[in-house]
């Protein structure tokens, strides 16, 4: 009898944690499951960049993918690793090294949806000789690889001989490519300057929601040596920027545009808002993102209009106008809406919202039905002014008393421009 009890409990506790295992797993599959329905059902379906494909064949469904995504863009039904929320993948990587059995690999685009990228060599100089790309224009999302690019074309740039011109180099963009490349270049002591659209550092980092995990790696750093840190927060990450600016002190100029290429002999001339520079090589850091889409409207230029939300909070007690007919704007008249004491109109020049999610189709029209804001279908902004806006509907003028104007008409991509200057792009689907 103690001999068939010895034997008799182990077997029982294994039966046990089977049972308890697989009902635990049921719940997940149907969980994971039903992100991946309310999705499909949303047509949020094409991841935006770099992204996971699993191979079936080969996945064991262990989680490990699941566990290791800070984003919870993964998940495992009926055994098998599923891209279950393809929008919220932003391209950590984090996912492929942490599978057991070697099941994911990261590409670009889908079979639906290509992703243009541009052509480089080895040494991230594209088909134009002295004009290099680094970091997420050449379709490198992550954070760590977009800096080792940037030190790596910077590195390879360093090696030519130094030209007749103004400038070695001329870096555009001061995301993290930028920001390596530009420390870099000081470490190489060449005659660089780097300008940056925006009036900040971190690029398509700094239009990420407050708290997003946008970095899951140490990197290191050319005069600042290795950033040991992991999981950072985007506040976090922009912090680290700016220290790194503090100290190094690099030569980036800020609310700089550039506008054009124009080729010369052995180099080239950048035309800026604000000038020109004449350079012998050129790196291109910038986002995919691109240039705010603007207005058109006189007054277009005072520095009560956006082209993004970062804190809601200052809105408060203000008058302000959201412009914009996709989920960013309708996100973004909601945080604002939200706010003590402000006043909010929303102004879209379609006849409907087509490409909205449902949820936030619903909270609009409960925050109409609350008077929570003022929606303007079929309106267009005509003339703005330091305390008011114009709008133009059906004909007529509608005036709005005006403290600030959030432009959210999305961007112009950089493909077409590079396509211009002759840089041979190529069509990724799904590899």
């Amino acid at each position: 009898m103690s001999d068939l009890f010895y034997y008799l409990v182990p077997a029982i506790l294994v039966v046990i944690f089977i049972q308890f295992h697989l009902h635990f797993s049921r719940k997940q599959y149907q969980k994971h499951a039903k992100v991946l329905k309310a999705a499909e059902e949303e047509g949020l379906t094409e991841p935006p960049s770099l992204h996971p494909v699993v191979d079936l064949s080969i996945c064991m469904g262990s989680g490990a993918c699941v566990r290791s995504c800070p984003e919870k863009a993964l998940g495992v039904i009926d055994g098998k690793g599923v891209l279950i929320n393809p929008t919220h993948c932003i391209g950590h990587g984090a996912c492929a090294p942490a599978c057991p059995v070697g099941a994911i690999r990261l590409v670009f685009g889908t079979a639906k949806r290509g992703i243009e990228i541009p052509e480089v060599n080895p040494e991230f100089e594209t088909n134009l000789k002295g004009i290099y790309i680094a970091g997420e224009l050449g379709g490198m999302g992550l954070i760590r690889n977009a800096v080792r690019q940037g030190v790596q074309a910077v590195n390879n740039i360093a090696a030519l001989p130094r030209g007749k011109f103004d400038h070695d180099l001329v870096i555009v963009g001061a995301g993290p490519a930028g920001i390596a490349a530009s420390l870099a270049a000081e470490a190489a002591k060449l005659s660089y300057v780097t300008i940056e659209q925006e009036d900040s550092l971190g690029g398509t980092t700094y239009h990420y929601p407050r708290n997003k995990l946008v970095m899951t790696a140490p990197m290191k750093l050319p005069l600042i040596g290795e950033i040991k840190v992991r999981e950072v927060s985007k506040e976090q990450l922009m912090e680290i920027w700016q220290g790194v600016l503090e100290k190094a002190k690099p030569a980036v100029r800020f609310s700089e545009r550039m506008e054009g290429i124009t080729p010369e002999t052995e180099g080239f001339t950048i035309r800026t808002n604000k000038g020109a520079y004449r350079t012998a090589s050129i790196l291109l850091a910038i986002g995919r993102r691109g240039t705010p889409r603007k207005l058109g409207a006189p007054g277009e230029e005072h520095p009560k209009v956006v082209y993004r939300l970062i804190e809601a909070e200052q809105y408060k007690n203000k008058c302000v106008l959201v412009v914009g007919g996709g989920d960013s704007a309708l996100e973004a008249a909601f945080d604002v809406a939200a706010e003590p004491g402000s006043v909010v109109a929303l102004s879209y020049r379609g006849k409907a919202f087509d490409r909205v999610k449902p949820k936030n189709r619903q909270r609009l029209e409960d925050a109409v039905a609350a008077n929570q804001l003022n929606l303007l279908m079929d309106s267009t902004v005509k003339n703005i002014t330091p305390d008011s806006v114009t709008l133009m509907r059906a004909g007529e003028p509608i005036e709005l008393a005006n403290d600030a104007i959030i432009v959210c008409a999305g961007g112009e991509l950089p493909t077409p421009f590079l396509k211009k200057i002759g840089i041979k792009v190529e069509a990724r689907y799904g590899t």
